[in-house]
This record gives structure tokens, sequence and C-alpha cells, in this order.
């Protein structure tokens, strides 16, 4: 396995299983997830698997997702 790094390849680590929402639409453009092994998150988008991923600790994902639930985000939708 290699290191996981922002800008990494989205494939470049098999062993990472992607997921994305059962909200995400038929025609792929969705956003994935993938938990790593220090207990951060990679991010990247459906229609570019092998395009760059974002890497986020496991204090950033708590912190984003926060933000989610309290309804701070609204706006971009």
């Amino acid at each position: 396995m290699t290191g996981n790094y922002n800008g990494m390849p989205g494939n470049s680590n098999s062993e990472l299983i992607w997921r994305k929402s059962q909200r995400s639409n038929s025609n792929g453009q969705c956003v994935e997830v993938a938990k790593l092994p220090d207990g951060g998150t990679a991010v990247r988008n459906s229609r570019f698997s092998d395009g760059p991923a974002l890497v986020f600790t496991k204090a950033e994902m708590e912190a984003f997702l926060g933000g989610v639930h309290d309804g701070e985000f609204e706006d971009l939708i």
C-alpha cells in the first residue's frame, strides 16, 4: 500500500473501499469517500476516479460533518 496524501490519484490505493451516498443520482455525478487506515477520510469525484483525491484527518471530517448536521452549509444547495 502506498501512502495516502492530498492529490493522490483516487484509484492509487486498491485497499480503499470507496462509497457514495444512497441519495446520489444515477448519472454518476457523485462524491465518493473512503475511510483511511489512520482514521482519516479520502474524498474523490466519482466521474474521475483516477483524478486527485483530497485527504482529511478524522478531526477535520468531524468538524465538517458537525457543520453539515447543524445546517451551516444549507446555502450551497
